[in-house]
């Protein structure tokens, strides 16, 4: 078979690493909440599942790094959520999370998935933490475990 689709058993062994935001608890506990039941329900044990809690979403980069750098995580799943406000400092901190995250797995070769919503109201973040648009938690431990899958698998 020439591509890699649809692999979605998690390798024995793996550890899978939660880094959330304590901001916007109710939007965030639902992602993680979401992230943990498609793990499990995919065969993942709930001890090989560590969630670590942040401040904020600014923190997120430097503690997924900090466990990409140890390798004890076959993927880090990072969840949070940024909401514009009246300020620009919606743009600074949604756009250096994401930075943070592609240089944290380019780095150490660990995949780091972006959970972290940014958006313009708290109703758009309600529709994508279990809402209308689904559970961003879910895609994202949904990603992890198919690049978990992918990345044994390649040369």
């Amino acid at each position: 078979m020439s591509h890699y689709e649809g692999y979605l058993l998690p390798p024995d062994s793996a550890r899978f690493a939660i880094v959330a935001s304590m901001w916007n608890p109710r939007i965030t506990d639902t992602l993680v909440i979401g992230a943990r039941e498609f793990l499990t329900g995919s065969g993942v044990s709930e001890e090989a599942i560590d969630v670590v809690r942040v401040p904020g979403a600014w923190e997120i980069p430097l503690v997924a790094a900090r466990l990409a750098a140890a390798g004890h995580h076959a993927a880090i799943i990072t969840l949070g959520c940024v909401i514009r406000g009246d300020t620009r400092h919606y743009e600074h901190v949604s756009d250096c999370c994401a930075e943070g995250l592609m240089r944290a797995q380019l780095d150490f070769g660990v995949p780091v998935l972006n959970g972290v919503l940014a958006v313009e109201r708290e109703e758009d973040a309600d529709a994508r933490a279990g809402g209308s648009h689904g559970n961003k938690g879910t895609e994202a431990a949904k990603a992890a475990l198919e690049m978990v899958n992918l990345l044994e698998k390649l040369p």
